[in-house]
Formats: structure tokens, C-alpha cells, sequence
């Protein structure tokens, strides 16, 4: 494609959607009894994106790029590419055809038949989009920014920031891998992969939440049902009209110094962390949902003041509305330059505020043991835009209207 310009391949990808678009919306060749059968699919339409919600997927993958459209039409062309891809991979089918001398339109990783599985996706924005590319400064969401650094960061830069966020989940690892080339084929003239990791969720063993690589159990405590609407979804107050349904998002690469953390006792890890490493439940509990007593407990004699979920979240009236929804996954990048293992922690989460939330929780944790066994190296702020409410609408449409 060398010398194409960038919107006319991005209205070429588009076209190649054309039939796997109406696939989507239920043309196409997948069988209600391969649906029955499979993975539960996560519903693409919606006023609110639902990936968002879903519990963390067996295997992901998140990634930013840099976007590279010239103007707003290429932007607005990019993003119908992506929703059109993203509505077709969630669905499945079997993708179209440009003809014998034009190359396939689909990687072929997954058969000829692209299977209707439990795909989600999530896409975000970030602050850097609102620059004067595109003439979206007036619109850009109230309280998103560049990501912050904290005391404790030893952030790379090509590893933080974007313009666009994508998180993609599903059951399978080439799932999740074919929509990623998919979805940046079918956008190659409208934005660039900057940063990429892949992320696995552990099974819950023996039960309750699954366990990050440090051992102990990682999203107890989220909030649910109707604490939702007041913690997670941007509605209202000093937000653009358009952001109604969206939510902030916080995505942390935090690299996990496992070799040092398993040579320190059992007893000083669930200090740290202040829960029982096997049950998940609080030092003063029982079991994972137990809630901890802290203020029985004022000097910290049994789950230490230091501890990470006392510093998180303190249980007082006013730390209350600074909880978030987290949706952390695990990664493993192999060995780094001294042979040491490279793995850790995919840290998301959504809320309706940064500071009030995700920043004041982090400002309480500044400093505390756990920090001495990791190490945050990137990620970014991205506002997760507001759902695609049906086969006309797409990714971003209000804000760009």
C-alpha cells in the first residue's frame, strides 16, 4: 500500500466492512447453536461500552497508538473504521471479499469463519487528542489530563501516554491477537500502535478472584449494581454533553520484582498487603468479602496501618466516594537485560473522576512497603468513550458532531 494516501486506504478498510457489517447485525453465516454452545457473548450496542464491566477475561491485550489522521474527516473515518471492525470481530461471520488480486481482508488466524465468541473491546481517548489537530479543545472531557507521575514511577515514555487506548479481551489468546491486527490494518493510515502489552487473568483458585503473580487475590471490594452510576459513568456537572455514558480510565503497567517479593516470609507479605494470601479475606477476617474492622483496630495491631488496603481505602465516610472499579490483569514479557523474570501487573480501572478517585487513592499509597516490590513503567489517562447505540452510530460520533 506504499504511497496510498492515508483516507483513501482508511475508506478502503471501510468498504472491506461493508458485508462483515451486516454480518454483525445478524446476517451473517454464525448459528445461534455455535453461540449456545461457545462463549457468552459481551453485547457490542449500547449506551456505555460494555467491555468496561466485564470481569477480567482469561486472556487481553491493551494497547495505545498515536493518532495520524490529518484532519477531523480522517479522524471521523478512523473511527468508523474501528467501530465497523469492532462490531464484526465481536459478532463474527465470514469476512468479505475484495476479490481474487486484492489481498484477504482477514489474517485467516481464526479459520475461514471468523468465530462469534466473547470478544469485547474498550476505546479510549486521551487528553493528547484535543490538542489543535482536529478542533476539539472546547470538547475535550473536563478532568482528563496526561497521565500523573507519582513519588514512587520509574515511567518510560514510550511506554506511557496515546492518543487512543484499545483493550481487547476474550477466552483465547488468538482471539485477542486477531482483532489487535484486524482492527490496526483496517486503521494503518489513521493511527500507529505506540505501546502494546498482553495480559492473562488467572482461574480463581480455589475460588473468588482471581490471583495476581504476587499471590493474593486482586479486585475484592469492587464496587457493584448501583454504586456504579455514581463511581464509574461521567454524566452530568462540568462534563461535555457528549461524554454522558463514558468513564475515565486508568490503565498502569506495573512491573511486579517477584524474585525479591518470594524470598520475604509469608507473614510480612500479608502485612503488606494486609489479607491472608490462601482466603483472600482481611487479617481480622474470615473470608475474601469479609469487611475489615479498622476502626477496632485503631493503632493497627492486627491489619498494620501500613498495609496496602488500609492505605487504599481507610473505610471512612470520606475515602467512600474515591473507590474504583478495578480490571487488572496479569502479564509476563519473558526475561529483562540481567535475566530477570519480567513480569507483572496490567492495572485498569474506570471511574467518574480522576483526582477525586484514582489520584487520591494513589496519594494515599505513596510510600508503602509494597512499593519497595514494584515498579510502574507506563500506561496513561484515557477517557473510555460513551457506547455505540446501533448500526448507525459510531465510536466518538457526538464528540465529533
Amino acid at each position: 500500500m506504499t504511497g496510498l494516501p492515508r483516507r483513501s486506504f482508511l475508506r478502503r478498510a471501510a468498504a472491506g466492512t461493508t458485508a462483515a457489517g451486516a454480518t454483525a447485525i445478524g446476517l451473517g453465516t454464525a448459528t445461534a447453536s455455535s453461540a449456545a454452545t461457545g462463549p457468552v457473548p459481551v453485547p457490542f450496542h449500547g449506551t456505555r461500552q460494555g467491555g468496561i464491566l466485564r470481569e477480567p477475561a482469561a486472556q487481553s491485550v491493551v494497547a495505545s497508538f498515536d493518532v495520524v489522521a490529518e484532519n477531523r474527516a480522517e479522524l471521523t473515518d478512523l473511527l468508523r473504521a474501528t467501530t465497523d471492525r469492532a462490531r464484526f470481530l465481536t459478532s463474527g461471520g465470514a469476512p468479505s471479499s475484495m476479490g481474487i488480486t486484492a489481498p484477504p481482508t482477514d489474517s485467516g488466524v481464526l479459520g475461514p469463519v471468523v468465530p462469534s465468541g466473547d470478544l469485547s473491546v474498550v476505546v479510549g481517548v486521551g487528553a493528547s487528542l484535543f490538542d489543535d489537530r482536529y478542533g476539539l479543545a472546547a470538547r475535550k472531557p473536563a478532568k482528563l489530563k496526561p497521565m500523573t507521575t507519582f513519588v514512587n514511577d520509574a515511567l518510560e515514555q514510550a511506554q506511557c501516554h496515546g492518543d487512543l487506548s484499545l483493550t481487547l479481551s476474550a477466552s483465547s489468546t488468538d482471539t485477542v491477537l486477531h482483532a489487535l491486527r484486524d482492527i490496526a490494518r483496517a486503521t494503518r493510515g489513521g493511527m500507529q500502535l505506540r505501546w502494546k502489552l498482553a495480559g492473562f487473568s488467572s482461574q480463581p483458585r480455589p475460588s473468588g478472584t482471581p490471583r495476581n503473580l504476587m499471590g493474593f487475590k486482586d479486585g475484592t471490594s469492587n464496587p457493584s449494581g448501583s454504586e456504579l452510576d455514581g463511581l464509574v459513568w461521567t454524566t452530568g456537572g462540568d462534563e461535555p454533553r457528549w461524554t454522558e455514558g463514558g468513564s475515565y480510565q486508568v490503565i498502569r503497567l506495573i512491573r511486579m520484582l517477584v524474585e525479591f517479593w518470594d524470598r520475604i516470609s509469608i507473614a510480612e507479605q500479608e502485612n503488606i498487603f494486609g489479607r491472608r494470601r490462601d482466603t483472600g479475606a482481611p487479617l481480622d477476617g474470615a473470608d475474601e468479602n469479609d469487611v475489615p474492622r479498622f476502626a477496632e483496630d485503631p493503632i493497627g495491631t492486627v491489619i498494620p496501618l501500613t498495609s496496602h488496603i488500609r492505605k487504599a481505602n481507610p473505610r471512612t465516610p470520606e475515602a467512600d466516594s474515591s473507590r474504583i472499579l478495578r480490571r487488572s490483569v496479569n502479564y509476563d514479557r519473558g526475561v529483562d537485560a540481567n535475566g530477570n523474570l519480567d513480569m507483572g501487573l496490567i492495572f485498569t480501572c474506570y471511574q467518574r473522576d480522576l483526582e477525586r478517585q484514582f489520584e487520591a487513592v494513589q496519594t494515599r499509597l505513596a510510600d508503602e512497603p509494597l512499593v519497595d516490590y514494584i515498579s510502574p513503567f507506563g500506561g496513561g489517562y484515557f477517557f473510555a468513550l460513551p457506547g455505540v447505540t446501533g448500526p448507525d452510530d459510531h465510536y466518538g460520533r457526538a464528540m465529533l458532531a
